[in-house]
């Protein structure tokens, strides 16, 4: 899907490193596998000392989020720091933008402080894209979600918990559930399983928040829950706002949840060793049941750790992406076939 009406700001270096991650559409397959090989190396368990390196020593990263978010800016924040860096944290809401400053302005300005990573998130798709394409050339930028068009790092860290639940992602069923037609987290993570060898990829959804037919080529599509999520490897909910329920015909929360609600007899329907999911922030009786959300098949908690172990991959990536030919695998390389599903 690209809903940007102009070419794209490259996401890769002449010799194929990372410089930009703005969407996982178009990513080769080996970048990804590489990035969440890096990521596995820096994932620890929860109760455990996190990893830390010095990668990003003497490097400024830059976080400016125009929407409200906890767990991908504290992640991102967070990664920057176990990486070595300086962070600045901006608040868009109290910045010279509402003084009429532009987004680029205010961007040129951190530039001028020697920022070298941005992290961005906008309710405006084209924004990190634009921020992309103006930056000095040795600046990177990261989407940390836009609009309803892409947010790849939570697709990336997605893949990397079925990944260590599952051992792969090809030959898997795994179902999509709720808005999707809305969903940035839908349209990245549909971009990386497919990207991987995913061939069984499910929209299940209420007509009116299942997206266009020429979106998400591929996937089948289901109207009912049980029938969707009869047989899946991976069940993936997304959220729901209250707004979104008017426009697919259901008067409120406890009519939605009664027909899509994630609830323990309705899981049922997946493999008995399936994994739910869900991006978070959660609505408990809404589209997921407490059980459901807090019980043994739940990885919920899996996903944001591993929120931090993608974004050290990727800030590590375009960092040496700078300097080196590619972000290289090493001694630290996993090797999913090899080492299996997570017991």
């Amino acid at each position: 899907m690209n809903q940007q009406s102009h070419e794209r700001a490259p996401a890769l270096h002449a010799d194929g490193s990372l410089r930009h991650l703005l969407t996982l559409e178009g990513l080769p397959r080996a970048l990804l596998e590489r990035l969440l090989e890096r990521a596995q190396h820096y994932s620890r368990p929860l109760g455990t000392p996190p990893a830390r390196s010095q990668a990003l020593q003497g490097i400024t990263v830059a976080t400016l989020f125009t929407e409200p978010s906890t767990r991908t800016r504290v992640s991102f924040e967070l990664a920057a720091q176990r990486l070595g860096a300086d962070v600045a944290s901006i608040e868009m809401q109290l910045s010279s933008r509402l003084k009429g400053e532009s987004m680029l302005d205010t961007i040129r300005t951190l530039e001028s402080l020697h920022v070298d990573v941005f992290v961005l998130r906008d309710a405006q798709t084209d924004v990190p894209d634009l921020v992309a394409r103006n930056v000095a050339a040795h600046v990177s930028v990261l989407s940390g979600g836009a609009g309803n068009y892409a947010h790849p790092t939570q697709g990336l860290l997605d893949t990397l918990t079925i990944l260590q639940h599952k051992g792969r992602i090809a030959g898997l069923s795994i179902a999509i559930v709720g808005d999707v037609r809305h969903s940035r987290v839908a349209r990245s993570a549909w971009h990386a399983f497919a990207t991987l060898g995913a061939t069984d990829i499910r929209l299940v959804a209420p007509p009116a928040l299942m997206p266009n037919e020429q979106e998400f080529g591929g996937c089948a599509r289901f109207h009912r829950l049980e029938d969707g999520i009869a047989g899946c490897d991976v069940v993936m909910m997304l959220r729901i706002q209250k707004e979104r329920m008017t426009e697919a015909a259901i008067p409120g929360a406890a009519e939605y949840f009664a027909e899509w609600g994630l609830t323990p007899q309705r899981l049922a329907a997946a493999r008995p060793d399936a994994i739910v999911m869900h991006p978070q922030p959660m609505n408990r009786g809404i589209e997921i049941a407490s059980q459901v959300a807090d019980g043994p098949q739940s990885v919920i908690r899996d996903q944001v750790r591993n929120g931090v172990a993608v974004r050290m991959a990727v800030l590590e990536a375009v960092i040496a992406g700078r300097s080196s030919p590619a972000l290289s695998t090493g001694k630290d390389a996993a090797d999913w076939r090899q080492r299996g599903p997570r017991p």
